[in-house]
C-alpha cells in the first residue's frame, strides 16, 4: 500500500496562508515596511491568493489599523512597526562571554490579575527566561544588558514586579538547561524549517516555512555553546531565514518572479508591472 505523502505545511504546523498573513509577512520582513499596492497584489498572487482577495484584505487591514495607506503605498501601522522593531531585536539578541553565572528573576508582586500575570509570563519568556518553579525564573547570564529596542521595552515591564540576582547552580548546568528548555524538540523543528526554506522549489511551502520561523526563533533560549547539544541549528536557521528575507524583499522591489527564481528563472510572469 502506498504511503500518504505528508503536506510540508502540516508537518511544520503551519496553517494555509491567508492574504492577511502573506501581506503582513512581506511587510514585517521589509525595511522600510512599505510597498506600493500593485507590487503587494502581484507578489501575494504568486503564493496562491487571488487579486480580489488581496485587495479586500488590504482594505480590511487599513480599517483594522494594521496598515496605513498613503496614496498607492501601503505601510505597517505604528503599532506593527513597533512589533517589527521588537521582533528584530528579540530574534537577534546581543550575547556576551558566559562566566558561569545565571540570572535569577524572582516575581515579588502579589495580587495581580490573570491578564497581568499572563503578560508578565509572556515578557519573561520573550526575554528567554525559563520557569524553575512558580515565580522563579532563570537563565545563563550571557545576554547583554545594553539597551535595545524590544529588550528595553520588555525589561521595563518586569523591573517593577521582580527582583534580579546572579547565582550559580550547585548541580550540572547542562542537565539544568535540558530540564528548563525542550532543546531536542526545538532543534528538530528548526531543522524542518531549514529544509522548508532551502530544500524545496515550491514557493508556497518556502513562504509558509518563513512565516513560522520568527515564532520559532523567539523560542530559541540563546544558551552558551557549552550548554547546547551538538550541531545546534539556530545559527543555520537564522542565516537561511535572513537570506530568504533578502530574496523576498528583492522580489517585491525589483519585480522578479519567485516561481521563476525557483525554476531556473523560467518565463512565468513578474511580481510587479
Amino acid at each position: 500500500m502506498r504511503s500518504r505523502e505528508v503536506d510540508p505545511l502540516l508537518e511544520l504546523g503551519v496553517r494555509p496562508l491567508s492574504a492577511r498573513s502573506v501581506v503582513l509577512s512581506l511587510l514585517l520582513g521589509a525595511h522600510p515596511p512599505q510597498l506600493p499596492a500593485r507590487q503587494l497584489v502581484r507578489c501575494v498572487e504568486e503564493f496562491g491568493v487571488s487579486e480580489a482577495t488581496v485587495r479586500v484584505a488590504l482594505t480590511r487591514m487599513v480599517s483594522a489599523g494594521d496598515l496605513a495607506r498613503d496614496g498607492s503605498v501601503y505601510r505597517l501601522s505604528e503599532r506593527l512597526i513597533e512589533r517589527q522593531r521588537v521582533q528584530d531585536a528579540l530574534m537577534n539578541p546581543r550575547v556576551v562571554t558566559w562566566d558561569g553565572n545565571w540570572q535569577l528573576t524572582v516575581v515579588i508582586a502579589t495580587g495581580r490579575s490573570r491578564p497581568e500575570r499572563n503578560d508578565l509570563r509572556a515578557a519573561l519568556t520573550s526575554l528567554r527566561l525559563a520557569e524553575l518553579r512558580e515565580g522563579v525564573w532563570l537563565r545563563p547570564a550571557n545576554l547583554s544588558d545594553e539597551p535595545a529596542d524590544g529588550w528595553s521595552f520588555l525589561r521595563g515591564q518586569i523591573d517593577e514586579v521582580t527582583q534580579q540576582f546572579l547565582s550559580r547552580p550547585t548541580g550540572d548546568p547542562v542537565e539544568l538547561a535540558r530540564t528548563l528548555w525542550p532543546l531536542e524538540s526545538w532543534a528538530t523543528t528548526a531543522r524542518k524549517l531549514v529544509r522548508g526554506l532551502s530544500a524545496t522549489s515550491e514557493p508556497v511551502h518556502r513562504f509558509a516555512a518563513a512565516t513560522a520561523t520568527p515564532r520559532h526563533l523567539l523560542l530559541d533560549p540563546i544558551l552558551p555553546p557549552d550548554l547546547l547539544p551538538a550541531d545546534w541549528p539556530a545559527r543555520e536557521l537564522r542565516d537561511v531565514y535572513g537570506r530568504y528575507l533578502e530574496e523576498l524583499t528583492a522580489i517585491a522591489r525589483s519585480g522578479e518572479d519567485p516561481a521563476a527564481r525557483d525554476h531556473d528563472r523560467a518565463d512565468r510572469g513578474t511580481c510587479v508591472d
